[in-house]
């Protein structure tokens, strides 16, 4: 159990106001932080009163951020949507119907095919600071290919999200209340062993509120917790139900009402927002602003997936929040390690104080602030997830 010095940290986020600059990213200049020999943070504060370690590791002046909390993410598929895309950035608009073209490819791979996708992008993620990740089913929509994809995506994380809901399958577009059966039926029961979490894309196009409600419902009968897609591509009801439902998140949050955005205020519901999503559909951004002056919860994650955001770029994620939808560099970091947290109702990632898990980057930057101000620049130079380096 060898506990590890890092020292010559320029600058620290623990996400701690207490043990730093009193801001909400509690910033320590001039930091030194020791890990213990279990993996996670014994101390964290000016590198003058660092206590011994075993071993010391030199950041050498680089700063030091919590690893990304990516609470969002689609990774258990196969194919792409090149074609989608090159279409869409020619003037066709996006629609909720183009998973289908997904689900095709996911149907036809093999188990090992789509376990090499999600490890490449996963790959793809840790080399730029993610070290905690939510990832769904929903390209299956069939009882077996669901519950493979979760099986799946278990094997690679905890945080794993039961999506049958995603839009209703091709074999029942004619009686989408029969495939709400299926979902809350047969479909939960195999997929509810392997999923912490419950989702459904409350939208037009996909599934209306009466219908999201059954399957939140049921998967929280089971013991799942609920997260809502809500209020993409539209004004609907994906919000209002997710607060009433005490949902861990909305994610999307696009078209929000004045009511919406109180009752995120009001209520334990992270606001997830997904500016991949806008980048690669040109869509209108969130409005991060409206939601953090009301005092909403607000995480930010990737919502990397083959069709609306393919980016598995956390970093990239927040230069899109800083520049287009109105916030500062500060509560976009925040919202990407501590918000991702919160939307995951996780208190062990993070943040970087005393009995946190070691998850951190180390920034080949001055300060956190390079993340937005050096956007597409590869800035993770270090990368450490539960007190071992990976990267």
């Amino acid at each position: 159990m060898t506990t590890t010095l890092l020292t010559g940290i320029g600058s620290l986020v623990t996400n701690d106001p207490s043990l730093g600059d009193l801001s909400p990213l509690g910033v320590v200049a001039d930091a030194a932080l020791v890990i213990d020999g279990d993996g996670t943070v014994a101390w964290a504060g000016p590198a003058a009163g660092a206590p011994a370690a075993d071993t010391a590791h030199d950041a050498g002046g680089r700063a030091c951020v919590p690893g990304f909390v990516d609470s969002h993410s689609h990774l258990v598929f196969a194919g792409d949507r090149t074609a989608d895309f090159h279409a869409r950035m020619s003037g066709r608009p996006y629609s909720a119907g183009g998973i289908r073209t997904t689900v095709a490819a996911t149907r036809a791979a093999s188990d090992e095919e789509l376990e090499a996708n999600l490890t490449r992008y996963l790959g793809e993620a840790l080399r730029q600071g993610t070290t905690t990740f939510e990832t769904k089913s929903g390209y299956g929509l069939t009882v077996e290919d669901e519950a493979r994809a979760l099986r799946i995506a278990a094997r690679h994380t905890d945080e794993v999200t039961f999506l049958g809901a995603h839009v209703v399958s091709p074999e029942h577009t004619d009686d989408p209340a029969a495939y709400v059966d299926l979902v809350t039926g047969p479909m939960l029961d195999a997929c509810a062993p392997h999923a912490r979490w419950v989702d459904v894309f409350c939208e037009k196009g996909a599934f209306d509120a009466d219908q999201a409600r059954a399957v939140l419902t049921a998967g929280m009968g089971r013991g799942l917790v609920p997260r809502v897609h809500a209020n993409q591509l539209s004004y609907g009801p994906g919000v209002q139900l997710a607060v009433e439902l005490g949902a861990a998140s909305a994610d999307h949050c696009t078209h929000l009402t004045d009511a919406d955005v109180d009752a995120l205020a009001n209520g334990s519901t992270v606001a997830t927002l997904l500016p991949g999503a806008e980048f690669s559909t040109r869509a209108r951004w969130p409005d991060a602003r409206r939601l953090l002056d009301a005092g909403a919860t607000v995480a930010l994650s990737t919502d990397c997936n083959p069709g609306s955001s393919f980016t598995s770029s956390m970093p990239f994620c927040i230069a899109l929040a800083v520049r287009d939808m109105g916030m500062t560099p500060d509560e976009a970091l925040w919202s990407a390690t501590a918000g991702g947290a919160a939307a995951l109702r996780r208190t062990d990632v993070g943040r970087l104080a005393p009995g946190a898990r070691a998850d951190l980057v180390l920034l080949d930057a001055p300060s956190h602030v390079h993340l937005a101000y050096r956007p597409g620049v590869p800035l993770a130079r270090e990368v450490w997830r539960a007190g071992r380096r990976l990267i």
